[in-house]
């Protein structure tokens, strides 16, 4: 249950990020609603899966989903740079959240 919690945290972070680039677009008290939800909810996600796992593990996947998963929604839904060096560095970040995993 605790690595369901930790990739609900991560997908929250993900919508976090969003809500941010959405705050400076439009400045409207929706958006600064949603961003706080979005951040509270993933802090509460992850403070669940961290009772049961290593604090350094948690916090990295956490991390991981949330840069990775941010840097792809940038690509997907606002036209960000799909240069293939990004590309790259998103699987490094993901290749290396799973190798936690795997040693944990």
């Amino acid at each position: 249950m605790a690595w369901i919690s930790l990739i609900f945290a991560g997908l929250f972070e993900m919508f976090g990020v969003v809500m941010i680039n959405k705050l400076h677009k439009d400045r409207n008290w929706q958006s600064l609603l949603l961003l706080i939800l979005g951040f509270g909810a993933s802090f509460i996600f992850l403070a669940y899966a961290m009772k049961s796992l290593p604090m350094g593990t948690a916090y990295a996947i956490w991390t991981g989903i949330g840069a990775s998963g941010g840097a792809i929604l940038g690509i997907m839904i606002y036209g960000e740079s799909k240069d293939w060096r990004r590309i790259a560095c998103i699987a490094l970040i993901l290749g290396a959240a799973i190798g936690l995993k795997l040693v944990s």
